[in-house]
């Protein structure tokens, strides 16, 4: 099928060279270059990359719905649309040029965790089950009558830039699935239980702040779902400190939350509201992450001090 493909990070690259490898893709669609780093240079998004180096024109518009934008796809006589994690909001008169429609690859059994940040949510809320979910699209986010979708259980030690990874695999297949449905004329829809939605809001740095008086597995879930952004971080002899990797330990401990209890070889026990983390891999201030083993070879952590909340 003729296609245009709109999509902008990395969890796209996978969708993106599906569709390309089987259809006819005459243009993609990604969001702007941003300016990234200290320098502010702008930086293009990995899916317009990818998409110069395979010789597919890229479009980057600022501005959707003045008529503009919708004149250029229109010009472009696609059949069908796919998106994936394309990141913008696009209006009725867009939607209604593909004469087959919209495909939309979301990372998130629906209608649970509908919005910007389903993967991280699903970790941070403790989930054990996730998938992705190909759907129409439709003016109201991730609501969309359902195609297809295939469910795939978290990993309790699994953090968000991991799953990303496998859902961005498993939708590219699933998009693929999808995409040939349609082609065939054998696409069955089914509308989602608006009743059952559960929603997610974009993340941001402050979902990083460790709040110590919560229970270890809240902690716990709360650093896998900052991986590889904003990372979860506190406080450690009044600086900021980031942790990267840590564990559940369900052992109590009779110490205030936030206080080191117990410093072994390779991971420091810090007392949460419930139960305790053992942080495995850590980033002092200012310094670069290590693994807790290679961190304590180079610097002392003493039972009793403490890692405090960002107020």
């Amino acid at each position: 099928m003729r296609t245009v493909f709109f999509g902008t990070p990395e969890l796209a690259l996978p969708s993106l060279a599906a569709v390309a490898a089987r259809h006819e893709v005459t243009a993609v669609v990604c969001q702007p270059d941003r300016p990234q780093g200290r320098s502010k240079t702008p930086v293009p998004p990995p899916v317009k990359v990818w998409a110069l180096e395979h010789g597919i024109p890229v479009c980057q518009p600022e501005k959707l719905n003045d008529g503009t934008f919708a004149a250029w796809l229109r010009a472009q006589a696609p059949e069908l649309c796919a998106l994936a994690a394309y990141g913008r909001l696009l209006k009725q008169p867009i939607l209604d040029i593909p004469s087959k429609g919209w495909l939309n690859v979301h990372p998130s059994l629906l209608p649970r965790w509908r919005g910007p940040s389903p993967i991280q949510t699903a970790i941070l809320e403790g989930d054990a089950v996730t998938g992705v979910t190909i759907m129409r699209l439709t003016l109201e986010m991730d609501a969309g009558d359902i195609l297809l979708q295939e469910s795939m259980p978290i990993g309790p030690e699994e953090n968000a830039a991991e799953l990303t990874e496998r859902l961005a695999e498993a939708g590219a297949q699933l998009l693929i699935e999808g995409m040939e449905r349609v082609s065939r004329g054998t696409a069955e829809f089914r509308p989602q239980d608006n009743a059952a939605a559960a929603y997610c809001a974009m993340f941001e740095k402050q979902h990083g702040q460790i709040r110590w008086g919560g229970t270890a597995q809240a902690i716990h879930n709360r650093v896998r779902a900052c991986i590889p952004w904003p990372v979860a971080h506190c406080l450690y002899r009044g600086e900021v400190c980031r942790i990267h990797r840590s564990a559940v330990v369900e052992e109590t401990a009779e110490a205030r939350p936030g206080t080191v209890t117990r410093v072994e070889k390779d991971r420091v026990l810090v007392a949460a509201g419930q139960g305790q983390l053992a942080i495995l891999q850590f980033q002092a201030p200012g310094k670069k992450a290590l693994p807790m083993g290679e961190y304590l070879r180079g610097h002392r952590i003493e039972v009793g001090e403490q890692f405090e909340d960002i107020i």
